[in-house]
């Protein structure tokens, strides 16, 4: 978006304001005619409810399905939708959830819940996650695209003299949805071709909708001093906030304006939102997912256990768990209703699979479900009760939910962490209880349309605050009568989108989240630049903070947020702890000026503006000159697995004084200058003693400056093959691995053009270096980096890989060769995964040919790395798939004793780890074969509760994943 125009809202007022709920289970819409009325009505979406039938529902289920080549016959036309990127037919609806039962995959669902997960590529094609063969997959970011379109084709077919992206539309976000998250929202707004849009956060919106039906009487129903909690539990996430009641005399905190104020404005009431939760990946998917577990647990309970071993439970293959799954979601809203039966009988089709034949009923009953669902996510806890910490084991789909799945727990640290937010000097006498008790609750979400839920969340915050400090015995906090709950966050945008327009009453709602840029690492300190009291358009200068911006080379501006200290004020350095602060994508740029590449220093400051779509706008402004560069998140960047915590290591293994770059840089100049009094071979141990550190004991900072020393010097490799083959080695070491520090994506792109395509000599030397470079940083590359690599290197190795190839000449590679390209396209996480299971198939098929007996270690270690279960620095859904992965374990497990132990133990290891995600574990069967195997290797005790239990590597262990040790500071993801 450009700087001067945020939102369609600043253009000519449209007819209709249109409020849509994008949601993780069910989107909704509801507008606001303005030339009849001022009443908001609901929109109902047409769509396929089966197949020849279309109709209009007050919901769309926000699930995709790609037909059947027959079924798509029939549905051809309206109420259905195609990528952007080929012809694929795709619905969106009743249809899509509902057939998506008997193919699971072919569907996709909470596709919203993907948008904000930061360890997968959310603008890659990787949904459904587990798509069956043939079925084309699509990004997060389009899947939440083509639910948007569907909306607008609706709504232009009802209305085609106005056209929904010509109209004013409010879209709803969760509130703790990150800067990322928001902005990939927006995205997908575009691609639906709807750019006037304006987000408001769910609660917000919910309680909006109470506002819009309490129009006239709301002011007698709330008191000032009140605090209102919504609680927001939706099919994919949970949001708590707090909005404070104060009369209009208060809106400033000390209420010195008070006195100014007549007697009528002082009587009148102003609502103020001051804190909203922490993100928590937690709703009505993580309630289906335990039902289900539960479900399948009784659906074992007969089968015979296997005597003498400890062994995992059995369970569905994940086709049948989909439409387990699917199946509890019904359950678990027929169950959880106001008139619930005893009990809900589950028909489970059968998919050919022997664990589930021809198909099974399980029968759950209502109090089953009570105890499963209230005891497991609605606890009794106390308000001093934390969430816990340890893994919950709900990580299906690859998803990262909350790790304790207890709402109520993290409802009390949510309560008692900002039970001072927003408070005026008249309230500051408070005790810690009182401020912290909510008088009001509003519920909204999908989950919140049960009573049973409602009443346990009452009843847990009522026995916080019951009978202590003349609190009567039987206190529970009042509840507000909000909309139908399916549809109010829909009905409050709308009413938002009214108050934009001057009708209305408008909640103040401060960001309730401080940002701050990092400015040093030991100890990590930062510096506030937005407060947690801003409001959208607010602009914040730091010009008393000024910093020095490096030109011709990389710089980073780290930014942290908190949502608990929201009383930092501008310009206030705070230190950075990990209990208060979350990471954001860093900022990063090289800004060359005129043209030139010189490097320099320039003074600068920043400038900060939070944007009307809630989004920040981060500008770098020259101290003497008029120069301004606007610095954007890197939102490529953090779409792919989160390297930031390697990022913090790094930083603080320490950075050595420039001297010791100096001496680095000097001793290069010797080798690589113009004036050469080094021969390359000397280097090495030169460099150990002159900075008086083993190799191993370089830290990345002074790597990143040896790095940068070779690139200047990058014309002595010409010098001989000696000097390439040193050059090359030398470089990779110093860059390894391709990622960890701010900018090595800029300095992998850097490597890239200097050295691709263009070796000084064709000696064998510099072709094995620079197939040593290129796998030491595979992970900065990009796919089309990797995918080029690759095809560099597929002819020779595929004569010696395929055996339909191999022995047949046309390529002499030597067992060194060999070694070096195995362990080159191993790295390349990237690929696709049809390639990696090629390989993986030829490798295993490599290890009984003689004549390769001696590359056998290296063969098992790239076995190892292809099939992984935790991919080293890929995304999850780069991940080879179970299948493939279980039939080469089946090989190994039954193979020859003339493989070597230690290499077979780590491959068996990776690929067999469990990681209690049911579409990357392999199936109990195997991992047993697998325990049992290295349990005759005499493997470690810790490599054999990886694949037992799970868990993390060592720093062993993940050293020999990557081949060689990683630069002190840097460790592995897993």
């Amino acid at each position: 978006m450009n700087d001067d125009r945020e939102d369609g809202f600043d253009e000519q007022p449209s007819r209709y304001v249109i409020g849509i709920d994008l949601g993780t289970t069910n989107c909704a819409v509801a507008y606001w005619d303005t030339l009849q009325s001022s009443r908001i009505e609901n929109f109902p979406i047409e769509q396929w409810v089966d197949f020849g039938t279309l109709e209009k529902r007050d919901l769309l289920p926000s699930f995709l399905y790609e037909p059947l080549p027959e079924e798509g016959k029939t549905l051809a036309g309206n109420g259905s939708a195609r990528t952007r990127s080929s012809q694929s037919l795709r619905i969106v609806g009743s249809l899509a959830r509902d057939r998506g039962l008997q193919l699971p995959g072919r569907q996709i669902s909470s596709a919203k819940s993907w948008l904000c997960h930061d360890g997968v590529d959310r603008r890659s094609p990787i949904l459904p996650w587990q798509a069956d063969e043939g079925i084309e997959q699509i990004s997060p970011v389009e899947a939440s695209a083509l639910c948007l379109a569907q909306i607008r084709s609706a709504w232009e077919k009802a209305h085609p003299a106005y056209p929904l992206s010509e109209q004013d539309i409010v879209l709803t976000l969760p509130a703790s949805f990150d800067q990322v998250a928001r902005q990939l929202t927006i995205e997908a707004a575009a691609i639906a071709g709807l750019s006037r849009v304006l987000p408001i956060e769910e609660p917000q919106a919910a309680f909006y909708a109470w506002l819009a039906r309490h129009a006239d009487n709301w002011e007698e129903l709330v008191r000032p001093g009140q605090t209102i909690l919504v609680c927001d539990i939706g099919g994919g996430t949970t949001d708590f906030t707090l909005i404070r009641v104060r009369e209009a005399s208060n809106t400033v905190v000390n209420a010195q304006l008070a006195e100014t104020l007549d007697e009528k404005t002082r009587r009148k009431l102003s609502l103020h939102r001051v804190a909203v939760g922490q993100h928590l990946i937690l709703g009505g998917d993580n309630i289906d997912l335990a039902l289900a577990k539960f479900a399948e647990q009784k659906l074992f309970a007969n089968q015979p256990s296997t005597q003498g071993r400890t062994e995992p439970e059995k369970t569905l293959p994940p086709r049948g768990w989909d439409a387990l799954r699917q199946a509890c979601r019904v359950a678990k809203e027929t169950l959880l209703g106001q008139h619930p039966p005893e009990v809900y009988t589950i028909h489970l089709p059968g998919s050919g699979s022997r664990l589930i034949g021809g198909g099974h009923q399980i029968e759950i009953s209502r109090d089953e479900v009570r105890a499963c669902v209230l005891d497991g996510f609605f606890p009794h806890c106390g308000l001093n009760d934390r969430p816990l910490l340890a893994l919950s084991g709900f990580r299906e789909f690859g998803l990262p939910y909350a790790r304790d799945p207890a709402m109520t727990r993290h409802l009390s640290a949510f309560l008692w962490d900002h039970r001072r937010d927003g408070r005026t000097d008249d309230e500051a006498s408070l005790s810690n209880l009182a401020a912290a008790r909510p008088d009001w609750v509003l519920f909204n979400g999908g989950v919140m349309t049960s009573v049973q839920l409602c009443q346990r969340i009452t009843s847990v915050v009522g026995s916080w605050f019951a009978g202590q400090e003349g609190i009567p015995e039987d206190w529970q906090p009042q509840l507000l009568d909000g909309e139908s709950l399916d549809l109010a966050v829909a009905r409050g945008a709308t009413y938002f989108g009214q108050v934009r327009r001057g009708a209305g009453v408008e909640i103040e709602a401060k960001l309730a989240c401080a940002y701050y840029i990092q400015t040093a690492n030991n100890p990590p300190l930062a510096v506030c630049i937005v407060p947690g009291s801003a409001s959208p358009g607010e602009r914040f200068n730091l010009s008393e903070q000024p910093m020095e911006l490096s030109v011709g080379q990389p710089v980073q501006f780290p930014i942290v947020y908190s949502t608990t200290r929201l009383s930092d004020r501008v310009g206030q350095c705070v230190t950075i702890d990990d209990e208060h602060f979350a990471v954001l994508p860093p900022m990063r740029t090289v800004i060359e000026m005129s043209g030139s590449r010189k490097k320099a220093a320039l003074p600068v400051y920043v400038e900060v503006e939070l944007s009307q779509i809630g989004t920040l706008q981060i500008y770098c402004h020259a101290s003497a000159g008029e120069q301004r560069w606007k610095l954007e998140f890197d939102v490529r960047g953090s779409t792919q697995t989160d390297h930031t915590s390697l990022e913090a290591t790094a930083n603080h293994a320490g950075i050595l004084d420039e001297q010791a770059a100096h001496v680095a840089r000097e001793a290069l100049i010797e080798v690589f200058g113009a004036q050469r009094t080094l021969a390359p071979s000397q280097l090495m141990p030169i460099l150990a003693d002159r900075l008086s550190l083993r190799r191993g004991d370089w830290p990345p900072s002074l790597l990143r400056a040896m790095w940068a020393a070779l690139i200047e010097l990058q014309a002595g490799r010409g010098q001989s093959a000696e000097h390439e083959s040193r050059w090359l080695n030398l470089l990779g070491y110093t860059l390894r691995p391709g990622f960890g520090l701010a900018a090595d994506d800029w300095r992998v792109a850097e490597t890239w053009r200097t050295v691709y395509g263009k070796l000084a000599f064709a000696s064998a030397s510099s072709r094995n270096e620079s197939l040593i470079l290129w796998r030491r940083i595979a992970g900065g590359f990009t796919a089309g980096q990797q995918l080029t690599v690759y095809q560099q290197v597929a002819g020779p190795l595929r004569h010696v890989l395929d055996p339909a190839k191999r022995g047949k000449g046309g390529f002499a590679i030597s067992p060194h060769d060999l070694v070096e390209l195995l362990r080159l396209v191993a790295s390349l996480e990237l690929l696709a995964k049809s390639e990696k299971t090629q390989l993986g198939d030829w490798l295993v098929s490599l290890l009984t040919v003689k004549k390769w007996a001696a590359c056998r270690d290296t063969t098992l270690w790239a076995i190892g790395r292809i099939g992984s279960r935790v991919p080293t620095y890929g995304p999850l859904n780069s991940v080879v798939d179970v299948e493939p992965v279980a039939a080469w374990l089946r090989k190994l497990t039954s193979g020859s004793d003339e493989l070597p132990s230690s290499a077979l133990s780590l491959a068996l290891m990776l690929c067999a780890r469990r990681v209690n995600d049911r579409y990357r574990d392999l199936p109990s069967d195997v991992r047993r074969l697998v325990i049992d195997r290295l349990e005759q290797l005499k493997a470690s005790p810790a490599a054999i509760a990886l694949v037992r239990e799970g868990g993390q590597l060592d720093g062993e262990v993940a050293n020999q994943v990557l081949g060689e040790a990683l630069p002190l500071g840097l460790k592995l993801l897993g």
